[in-house]
């Protein structure tokens, strides 16, 4: 359970409920706003892109639907500034060719 270091992340509470529920403590460095910033980035797209636009009338549709969004879409097709415009599969495909890991024919 990664979250910040405020003070309700880092009571005796909190602690004991992380511990009860068999959950391991991760906690950002102390001033660094960043270390979530790849996370963060990632669910405010899901949420604008897939959930809003949704009513899931159970729980099962709503983790049908998120996979879908990632398997689907958002690593086989989404295009990434970072990644010179690639979907996340095709700059693994040609991280991979480049470094001898994987065969031409690898199929994406």
């Amino acid at each position: 359970m990664h979250s910040d270091q405020g003070s309700q992340f880092s009571c005796h509470d909190w602690q004991d409920f992380l511990k009860a529920h068999q959950l391991k403590p991760s906690m950002s460095r102390r001033g660094n706003c960043h270390d979530n910033a790849v996370v963060e980035s990632f669910f405010q797209l899901l949420k604008r892109e897939r959930i809003k636009r949704q009513i899931y009338l159970t729980l099962d549709a709503a983790r049908a639907d998120v996979f879908d969004y990632i398997e689907l879409f958002y690593s086989p097709k989404r295009r990434h500034s970072n990644n010179d415009q690639l979907s996340l599969v095709e700059y693994e495909r040609r991280y991979l060719l480049r470094n001898g890991t994987v065969e031409e024919t690898w199929g994406v």
